[in-house]
């Protein structure tokens, strides 16, 4: 998705009757996947019986279509020998060629597994709790996909200058390790020899934390830097009873660690600012003082924002059935524009016409194909 709203033809290529994802919830009310539907948009859709040798004839040959834009694929296949590396690249020797796994060794994985296995359910939640957390954000598909668009991008520059083309794996096991080793938690963990604690909605190593309003609203406030500390002082009229905390205390609060330190009695000294005041005055005071602040919301919120205008990387698609989609454009913007999300598409929609395209084969080609059960489209 993400190369295709930076320009490129992606084509989809899907078994006949679609893969596993094709009806995953969300749905519609028409009964489409607003899930398959959006990640989806903007590509070309091909669907291709691959337990068949005819199939796989073809989707192969669809690899390896000439041209100096062509052959790049991105598959997350496992023992399927026909779309190994080194038998493809018999094809075309120049094959960008990206895989996703769920770990190095090819085993299986997903999202929910792998968040578990890096400790980041252990560490979330509420302080007095004592079961893992989920949460329920892909982060480390969301990741994985960027990586793979990277990757792929990174190759495409290197088969320019050298006429080589590249095999890259991509491990979802691995992303998540890298992820939370590149943030230094798990030398902190090797450090300490035990878990983090957790800390509720508390910002680990600095302040911030939602405090609640007058009329039950709640907005999430944090001071990472000096400055931001200053505005929050300023806005709550606190400077007064900080600067004496910090001398009862013998504490610096201008220091990010001993903000954090100091986090539960920092809150409990703004929370009657809070409470004393309506959500619209919170926000008001909170912008005016140019103090790093958010509100919680729910995604109704979001979307009557939406329809009201408020959000330009988001788009409103019609898909089948008559359902409706609420999807993202690109979150680059060039020149000060979005891009167009990209057109939604139904399961198989450009098959004939790709084979054509891409293969050149005629319309008697593509009607045995048909009638044999090797392609299929609306």
């Amino acid at each position: 998705m993400t190369l295709a709203q930076l320009g490129a033809e992606v084509i989809r290529v899907d078994p006949v009757g679609g893969g596993s994802d094709h009806l995953r919830w969300p749905l519609a009310p028409g009964g489409s996947s607003l899930y398959w539907s959006s990640l989806n948009k903007g590509k070309r859709s091909v669907a291709v019986d691959m337990r068949s040798d005819e199939g796989r004839e073809l989707v192969t040959a669809l690899i390896a279509a000439p041209g100096s834009d062509r052959g790049v694929l991105i598959d997350n296949v496992v023992g399927r020998r026909w779309m190994a590396n080194e038998a493809l690249t018999q094809h075309r020797s120049d094959l960008v060629h990206v895989r996703v796994q769920g770990y190095p060794d090819g085993r299986p994985a997903v999202d929910y597994t792998v968040n578990a296995e890096v400790g980041i359910p252990q560490i979330t939640g509420p302080e007095e709790g004592g079961t893992p957390v989920n949460h329920v954000l892909p982060a480390w598909d969301l990741v994985t996909g960027l990586s793979v668009s990277t990757a792929v991008l990174a190759a495409l520059h290197d088969r320019m200058r050298s006429g080589d083309g590249a095999f890259v794996e991509i491990a979802l096991a691995d992303v998540a390790l890298a992820g939370v080793a590149n943030l230094g938690w798990l030398s902190e963990s090797a450090d300490r020899g035990q878990e983090r604690l957790r800390h509720g909605n508390h910002v680990y190593g600095s302040f911030g934390v939602d405090f609640a309003c007058a009329d039950g609203e709640r907005v999430m406030v944090v001071a990472l830097t000096e400055g931001q500390w200053t505005a929050l002082k300023s806005v709550t009229g606190t400077g007064a009873v900080f600067d004496a905390l910090e001398a009862s205390l013998a504490a610096d609060l201008t220091l990010e660690a001993e903000r954090y330190r100091l986090r539960e009695t920092i809150a409990a000294v703004l929370r009657p600012w809070f409470v004393a005041r309506q959500g619209k005055q919170v926000r008001d005071e909170l912008d005016a003082a140019r103090v790093l602040w958010g509100r919680y919301q729910g995604m109704a919120d979001v979307v009557a924002a939406h329809e009201d205008g408020a959000h330009p990387v988001l788009e409103t698609l019609e898909v089948e059935n008559g359902d409706t989609l609420i999807s993202g454009r690109s979150p680059m913007r060039w020149d000060g524009e979005h891009g167009n999300a990209g057109e939604p598409v139904i399961l198989g929609q450009d098959t004939e016409e790709v084979l054509a395209d891409v293969l050149g084969l005629g319309q008697e080609q593509i009607g045995r194909l048909r009638s044999r059960g090797v392609i299929d489209g609306p």
